[in-house]
């Protein structure tokens, strides 16, 4: 499984992060929508759609989007099974809601959740009291 994903926000770093640490097996492959040569190596994923929209490719091929990619990638790491709730019909509904609002808001959110925290270049890290 490929996911693109928006290293230069934190929130999202960090959870892509956190996934490849629980990927023992290396079974996720994680690709930074900001790569210089990103349109190059993926010219059929749009990168302007995938800053939108959480997107990851399964091994079919098959592309998948939002929270059926966070399902999907713990799923296959073996972690929080619980996950699973989040794709039920009704709740489906409002989860893609929420996370629709959150992927549009996620750098504001980001800084306001994780106010010395910087990204740049996949790299994030957090500012210490005395950094400029």
């Amino acid at each position: 499984m490929i996911i693109f994903y928006d290293a230069n926000c934190p929130l999202c770093n960090a959870e892509m992060q956190h996934l490849k640490r629980a990927d023992i097996n290396n079974k996720i492959i994680l690709e930074d929508l900001n790569a210089t040569d990103f349109n190059t190596r993926f010219p059929n994923v749009d990168k302007s759609k995938a800053m939108a929209l959480l997107h990851a490719r399964m091994p079919s091929g098959i592309m998948i989007y939002g929270l059926d990619v966070t399902y999907q990638a713990w799923k296959t790491v073996g972690k929080y099974p619980w996950l699973k709730i989040i794709r039920l019909p009704i709740i489906r509904f409002f989860a893609d809601c929420a996370y629709t609002f959150f992927a549009k808001y996620r750098q504001p959110i980001s800084r306001f959740l994780m106010p010395n925290s910087q990204c740049k270049n996949n790299q994030c890290k957090t500012k210490s009291a005395g950094d400029k």
